[in-house]
């Protein structure tokens, strides 16, 4: 972001007989949101009208061809794709999941010509944008695929002050184990850790880490994974400055609400992250994706709910949420690394001679005049 100018939030539009489109009309029915931000949205005008007319909505847009064309004050969608999309409202089909897959490529292609800032994406049916050339667990593995970012990666799931992140995700159960070790779990925690630094602005971040297996009535575990895995990641993390705390089982660490004392809690699988988080956050929750350069935000909710958004104030309020988080740790990251990109110059170097090791520069003319 250069200067003071508005920051410019790319949206997806996800599955075309899905929920986005209503997502994004309620949300920029307030004047306000404009005063934030330049909204850019990759998806087709002609389902956006479809929508916002069978919606009942006055929400204006602007069509644009290019991303750079993009007004300040207009909600901007630019059209991701030529062909003629056949909307059915509630019934995932290939069909919209391709159109969720055109959008999101565009987007991407964008952005690597530095065309927008923050990108938020908008729920979609994966297993319908799934064909030979997606073969991707979500939309946050194409993204980072995009970036070239096949290594350390990391799925956030915040709402208000509770943030959730698993080890592994998209793996069988019986696949769980083989990917938990204590290297690991040091490289994600570092980057929870680092990401809850620069991202949220967490001073001094606290994160707990859950067992892998049930805990006995006597405070241990079924299984050695804790004591031989877990524990020794712990105890590195700790020698790394990083304030790590576990290992806890699940059931009591989430039945006692401890997770109000951390900052980030990193639980091993999947579902043991998703199914407190869901019943914590009851489908107001978003994803933030760590460790990559671009600052991006995705909707914690089903693409098609039976009757579309429960009410309008919870769909434009989710949107808005995935938008404001996206502008808050985009300004994070650039306050937490000012600091960085212009460091103090080095005011002295080493000799060789061992009497003067460190000595202060001076310039030539400066000794002439001394």
């Amino acid at each position: 972001m250069k200067g003071n100018r508005k920051i410019r939030v790319a949206i997806t539009h996800g599955d075309t007989n899905g929920i986005g489109y209503e997502m994004i009309f309620k949300a920029f029915e307030d004047p306000a949101m404009f005063e934030l931000c330049i909204p850019i949205i990759y998806g087709s005008a002609k389902v956006a009208a479809y929508h916002r007319k069978s919606l009942g909505l006055n929400t204006p847009f602007s069509v644009i061809h290019r991303a750079d064309e993009a007004q300040d004050g207009k909600l901007n969608i630019l059209p991701a794709f030529d062909e003629e999309v056949k909307v059915e409202l509630g019934q995932p089909t290939e069909e919209s999941g391709w159109a969720a897959q055109q959008a999101l490529e565009r987007a991407m292609t964008d952005y690597h010509a530095e065309m927008f800032d923050v990108l938020v994406t908008l729920p979609v049916h994966v297993s319908k944008m799934q064909n030979e050339h997606f073969k991707f667990c979500n939309q946050a593995d194409f993204i980072s695929y995009a970036l070239n970012r096949k290594g350390n990666t990391l799925n956030i799931m915040t709402y208000h002050d509770v943030r959730i992140a698993s080890m592994t995700h998209c793996l069988p159960l019986t696949e769980v184990s083989k990917h938990i070790t204590t290297e690991a779990i040091v490289e994600k925690t570092l980057l929870f850790f680092n990401t809850l630094k620069r991202d949220f602005g967490v001073g001094n971040p606290r994160i707990a880490l859950l067992a892998l297996n049930p805990g006995n009535e006597d405070g241990g575990f079924r299984g050695n994974e804790e004591t031989e895995v877990i524990k020794p990641a712990v105890m590195q993390l700790n020698e790394k400055q990083a304030y790590v705390f576990g290992p806890y089982a699940a059931d009591t660490f989430f039945s006692r609400r401890l997770y109000h004392h951390f900052d980030g809690v990193l639980a091993m699988y999947g579902e043991q992250a998703t199914v407190p988080f869901k019943l914590l956050a009851d489908d107001m929750g978003l994803e933030v994706t760590a460790g990559l350069s671009l600052v991006h935000t995705s909707i914690y909710a089903s693409a098609m709910p039976e009757e579309g958004c429960r009410d309008s104030e919870s769909c434009e309020n989710r949107l808005r949420n995935a938008i404001y988080t996206a502008i808050d740790n985009f300004r994070n990251r650039i306050d937490y690394d000012g600091p960085f990109a212009e460091p103090l110059k080095k005011l002295y170097h080493e000799r060789k001679d061992d009497s003067e090791k460190v000595r202060f520069n001076v310039s030539k003319k400066q000794e002439s005049k001394d």
